[in-house]
């Protein structure tokens, strides 16, 4: 009988372990960089995933996104980012978001570069992330599970 060990990659559910969604923080892209800068600053986050209108995942912001769009406007005036939108200064390729039915050993090598992991389904739509803490508790508990 093989015997089976905690990354074999039939093991886990995505989406036992992510968190949805409803329970994150996230901005859209139509949204004005001081929303996004509100958001941010009232989560206490350093990153958040961007949506279309259609809530397909389109990648993250960050403080560094901020950071370098206020410096090049050279504005710190909160009213003066309305007339900018946060799909202006995101980067696409930040935070590579998995399929929900990802094998763990995708989900973990992911995780290694960055602080959250996007979650989403056949349609690219956000389903939930998976934040590094949640990934590595679980991976924990299901080895303390094998001895």
């Amino acid at each position: 009988m093989k015997e089976q060990t905690m990354v074999n990659d039939s093991l886990v559910n995505i989406a036992k372990i992510m968190i949805p969604k409803i329970s994150i923080a996230l901005v859209h892209a139509d949204d004005t960089v001081r929303q996004g800068l509100e958001k941010m600053r009232h989560n206490g986050y350093t990153s958040v995933p961007v949506l279309d209108k259609d809530e397909v995942y389109l990648g993250s912001v960050s403080e560094g996104d901020f950071l370098r769009h206020i410096l090049s406007t050279g504005s710190t005036d909160l009213k003066f980012h309305e007339k900018y939108k946060i799909s202006d200064i995101f980067r696409k390729n930040f935070c590579r978001p998995v399929h929900i039915f990802a094998p763990i050993s995708e989900l973990i090598a992911v995780s290694l570069e960055q602080n959250y992991v996007p979650v989403v389904d056949d349609r690219n739509c956000l389903c939930g992330i998976v934040t590094r803490r949640a990934l590595i508790s679980y991976l924990s508990e299901l080895s303390s599970q094998e001895t």
